[in-house]
């Protein structure tokens, strides 16, 4: 049906006039079609009124009819002389060269002046088709303005992306938890990655309540969870023993200053695994001075072990050591976790981190032990071993925690900042989520080369996600602006062009899962939960 004839501009800006009851909206998708199987899609970037009848005079007459002069002052045939111009940016060009081959790539030349416009169709995006993915994520379906195309599915290289880091921007509401949860639902359907989640608010594995990937029919063989609560019977116990922790993990989390650092090394070299009870006994200052520790730089690390890691001396024998946490224990407790997890990992398991318990430094210290252990092996594997094993990616929510521009310039960084700039090497990937890009340094932001970018009211965050997008964003600084929950748009190098699309609500979209299976009774508790 068509919804418009071009009627001016250039590759930039391409002029509109709507054909009266169109209706176009902000964002839509529209089709000017060639003459040889050919086409260009484009999208609607500013809407605006004109008219051939003079601004005065149309100020007149609506004055008289509010002023009660005249009930009907309509002009002759007010859809000719009143009409909509849409504002609109060619986004591809695509030609069908066979059965299912398309040529795309951007467009290098204009419509046809005065070319009718029509909207889109399923057809016009055969050429998106994720079966030609070996590997892939869903991410949602394709979006025209607010109109969905629930038949036209949205994927992206599953290997590529995560590899390349993706980076999910927006402000408070506009969905981000349900696209995680529906990306983490679509991972664990295929095969390539491993995936440590870092779950703040203990939103992803769900209960007996809420669905959530424990409901997932693979989650047997595909999904870990642990947790440092004794009361969760589901989950596994989250406890890691000291002697596994290294000072390098304190790396850029906790607030150490370059001598602390230095004065943890010392301890470490010179105690061994002991080391951090060592710190908690405290030490003479004949011993501090034979290790080159000042007294002052060893009673604050005694007291940051102390708060942090709740480990301390016990009153009555000042040679033990006391664990006043479920999280970081001593003994023979907890000496296979990271082991375990990221064994996990290697084997292309979702792993689920329930840290809604605790601190946020224990929240970015345990992830910050389990990111430097992966790191570590993965980069010690040869090339040949290396392509072997899947690409490992890390959700950690609120990014700037760790990837902000005062935390990596403080403290020589940390393994976050590390895996952002190098993880791509070595087939490690990172999931990043914020409200706030613009303090994220622009060299980070640029590594990141998916992403997908929900609605943000906040001009200056808007800036800096255009500003480093892998496709031109320059003219949809009102779209993003705009966008409602779950609505999004994907710039990625992995796509032919900035997509628009719609994530599905997580129920709805784990009812239609459950539609296209074979047997419901594969999901766990999840029929009785969704209804």
């Amino acid at each position: 049906m068509k919804s418009g004839q071009i009627v001016g501009g250039g590759l930039q800006d391409i002029y509109i006039r709507e054909k009266s009851g169109s209706q176009m909206e902000l964002g839509d998708l529209l089709v000017a079609d060639g003459d040889n199987s050919d086409y260009t899609i484009i999208q609607v970037k500013d809407l605006a009124y004109r008219s051939q009848i003079p601004q005065q005079t149309l100020d007149l007459s609506a004055g008289m009819e509010l002023e009660g002069y005249g009930d009907n002052l309509e002009f002759m045939q007010p859809e000719l002389r009143n009409y909509l111009i849409a504002r609109a940016k060619a986004l591809i060009y695509v030609k069908k060269t066979g059965e299912e081959e398309y040529l795309t790539k951007s467009p290098k030349r204009l419509p046809s002046f005065f070319n009718s416009i029509r909207s889109i169709e399923k057809s016009d995006l055969e050429f998106l088709n994720p079966n030609k993915l070996e590997k892939s994520v869903y991410l949602g379906n394709i979006r025209s303005g607010s109109d969905v195309k629930n038949d036209v599915k949205v994927h992206i290289d599953l290997i590529k992306s995560l590899t390349h880091h993706i980076l999910i921007p927006a402000t408070t509401g506009r969905g981000k938890s349900n696209l995680v949860k529906v990306m983490l639902w679509s991972i664990l359907d295929t095969e390539g990655a491993g995936i440590l989640v870092l779950d703040p608010h203990n939103e992803y594995y769900g209960d007996h309540v809420k669905v959530g990937l424990r409901n997932h029919p693979k989650k047997d063989e595909k999904l870990d969870y642990y947790s440092p609560s004794k009361d969760n019977e589901e989950a596994l116990t989250l406890s890691i023993n000291i002697k596994k922790i290294r000072p390098d993990h304190f790396k850029g989390i906790g607030g150490f200053s370059s001598v602390q650092s230095e004065a943890m090394r010392m301890f470490f070299n010179k105690f061994k695994e002991n080391w951090i009870c060592e710190i908690a006994k405290g030490k003479d200052f004949e011993t501090l001075k034979g290790m080159g520790i000042q007294e002052k730089t060893a009673n604050v690390l005694k007291r940051k072990i102390e708060t942090q890691l709740k480990v301390s001396v016990d009153p009555s024998d000042g040679n033990k050591c006391v664990f006043n946490s479920n999280l970081f224990v001593g003994g023979e407790s907890g000496l296979s976790t990271i082991s375990d997890i990221v064994d996990s990992l290697e084997k292309e398991k979702t792993v689920i981190i329930d840290s809604s318990k605790l601190t946020d430094f224990e929240e970015l210290f345990v992830g910050s032990i389990i990111s430097s252990n992966i790191f570590s092996k993965y980069k010690n594997f040869n090339s040949e071993d290396l392509n072997d094993k899947p690409v490992i990616s890390i959700v950690i929510e609120e990014a700037p925690r760790v990837l902000g521009k005062e935390v990596l310039e403080s403290g020589g960084g940390n393994i976050y900042g590390t895996i952002a700039r190098e993880g791509r090497k070595f087939k490690i990937g990172l999931i990043a989520i914020t409200q706030l890009s613009s303090v994220i340094p622009r060299p980070i932001l640029a590594n990141m080369n998916t992403k997908i970018i929900l609605g943000n009211e906040m001009s200056l965050e808007r800036s800096a996600i255009i500003d480093s997008a892998s496709q031109d964003l320059s003219d949809d600084n009102r779209i993003i602006a705009s966008l409602d929950k779950g609505e999004a748009i994907v710039s990625s190098v992995f796509t032919k062009f900035a997509v628009p699309i719609y994530t599905p609500e997580f129920n709805k979209f784990t009812k239609e899962y459950l539609k296209n299976i074979s047997s419901k009774k594969e999901i766990k508790g999840v029929t009785e939960v969704l209804g």
